[in-house]
């Protein structure tokens, strides 16, 4: 999958995806011998200032109707849109979101169909007052919230979305088994020492875990309530 982030800070998104799972998953992969394995994601960043026609590269401007704050013009995000992904010819392997508090809420069901449905997927990061409301209709998007309150922009949205996105393309995570959601488990979860000490304490881990009887500790996971 391609992601395409439309976004006044790339710098400050690209720090995120450039590391750990999201940036070994841009990387060709030449494993072992002779085999080469190519890119699980790639990732795109558009500024819209760069495609702002004024000397000043101006992005911005005063609501109609009154209103605090300024609100992102249609053109540079549309325009950046355009260099995106304007000319692919299926245009139904492409997606394209704005981060809204008011959108669809962004669920793990929604990470699942972006990632099986599409090829493309276009994240406009707002700020200010929001974007104008043409974008919406021009580009055919869909808002999108994840979650009940208001950000200063849309960066950690986008990123959120990129993340538990990727994590579903094949090959992201290295196996299958590190979907956590694919598990029936309650997250309990321990590792060496055995025996922890904090301030004269013992905390020690439980017993099943370290019995190695499989079959309980799977058991254990579907039914402990931390």
């Amino acid at each position: 999958m391609h992601f395409h982030v439309i976004t006044l800070f790339p710098e400050v998104c690209q720090t995120y995806t450039d590391a750990s799972v999201l940036g070994r998953a841009q990387k060709t992969d030449k494993g072992r011998g002779a085999k080469v394995r190519g890119k699980k994601i790639q990732l795109s960043y558009y500024n819209p200032r760069d495609f702002a026609k004024d000397k000043h590269r101006k992005v911005d401007d005063k609501p109609y109707g009154g209103g605090p704050g300024m609100v992102m013009k249609a053109e540079p995000i549309i325009k950046a849109w355009e260099k995106a992904v304007g000319r692919k010819k299926d245009q139904k392997k492409v997606k394209t979101l704005i981060m809204s508090p008011r959108g669809r809420v962004f669920t793990q069901a929604s990470a699942k169909e972006y990632a099986q449905k599409y090829e493309h997927l276009v994240l406009i990061s707002g700020r200010y007052e929001g974007i104008d409301s043409r974008v919406l209709s021009v580009l055919q998007a869909e808002e999108v919230s994840v979650g009940d309150f208001i950000l200063t922009g849309g960066e950690l949205p986008a990123l959120t979305i990129i993340d538990a996105t990727a994590r579903q393309i094949e090959g992201v995570l290295g196996t299958h088994e590190s979907l956590e959601e694919e598990r029936e488990t309650t997250g309990e979860t321990y590792t060496r020492p055995e025996v922890f000490v904090y301030k004269k304490r013992n905390f020690a881990v439980p017993e099943v875990f370290v019995n190695g009887n499989h079959a309980e500790i799977e058991q254990r996971r579907r039914n402990q309530k931390l």
